[in-house]
């Protein structure tokens, strides 16, 4: 069981989470944290400024763990708070995808991902940064940020998330979807001109029923991966390959593991995509992995 901690736990909410699961997970998160004698403070936040704010109260008022129930996104903004402190960082995976979650192994039924928190282990993983924004998952550039932005506005307009980014992805991809990127890796620069750069924490499986997942958060390196194609209509076919046959059958797909990145546009500013959710960064866009600097409740027993 894990250790007794020594002020309240203090878990923020967002309420729009799957469809509306961070507000009715309320009353099972108070009642099961009561059933083992742990003390918590509970927010249900209707808004990302709301959310942050509350959980920056709880930090200063010293709370013993802070614990997130939302997406990638939600999780990724409240990691940024505890990255770098002794705080850890709890997961209630109520979002529609989890990457985070599923790649540390936290069970995607509330009630197992609160059973993580009262009686797993606290384990340090890494997490990447471009600007000081920190991220969990990934972050990309080029095509990406644009898909997620309309896939954005067809969700609001009443399409099912799956439905809205593969009409997204088919309109991004009939428009001309390359940009011209300067990349600087250890001191050596080179150009590309491409339609995906992708930025991840740590490196991800790329082939087979378990693509897009990663083995470790434990490596130490930013993943990146540079789609070098040359045509629009080879897109799709390229990212199918990849998916099928693993990315050394596509010799377009160029990948590097490095612990620093910059990438430089003809712009002053650009479309980055972070876990999802889209930010206007000014460039260049300096990247790094932050080894070890997020503390976080895993499955497995907690140290005697």
């Amino acid at each position: 069981m894990a250790p007794e901690p020594r002020g309240a736990i203090a878990v923020v909410l967002n309420a729009g989470a799957g469809g509306g699961g961070g507000a009715r997970a309320e009353g099972e998160i108070r009642e099961r944290f009561a059933a083992a004698g742990r003390t918590v403070q509970v927010a249900v936040c209707r808004s990302s400024d709301a959310l942050l704010a509350s959980a920056r109260a709880a930090l200063a008022d010293g709370c013993s763990a802070l614990v997130g129930g939302g997406g990638d996104g939600t999780l990724g903004g409240l990691a940024a708070l505890v990255a770098g402190t002794s705080a850890p960082l709890g997961v209630l995976p109520l979002g529609t995808l989890n990457h985070f979650a599923r790649d540390l192994g936290i069970p995607l039924a509330l009630p197992d991902a609160i059973d993580v928190i009262l009686h797993g282990r606290v384990a340090a993983v890494d997490v990447g940064e471009v600007n000081g924004r920190v991220f969990l998952n990934n972050s990309g550039l080029g095509v990406y940020p644009r898909v997620v932005r309309l896939r954005e506005r067809l969700q609001r307009s009443g399409l099912a998330k799956w439905i809205a980014m593969l009409w997204a992805s088919l309109a991004v991809l009939r428009r001309h979807p390359f940009v011209a990127l300067r990349l600087e890796v250890n001191g050596v620069t080179e150009f590309r001109r491409t339609p995906l750069v992708l930025v991840g924490n740590n490196a991800y499986q790329m082939e087979g029923i378990h693509a897009a997942a990663r083995p470790s958060l434990q490596q130490g390196r930013l993943a990146v991966y540079v789609m070098n194609a040359s045509h629009r209509r080879g897109l799709l076919r390229l990212a199918l390959t990849v998916l099928l046959r693993g990315p050394d059958a596509v010799p377009e797909l160029e990948t590097l593991r490095v612990a620093e990145l910059t990438v430089e546009t003809r712009r002053r500013h650009a479309q980055v995509a972070l876990d999802g959710e889209v930010a206007d960064l000014v460039t260049p866009l300096r990247y790094r992995i932050r080894p070890a600097a997020l503390r976080v409740f895993v499955p497995g027993p907690a140290a005697p």
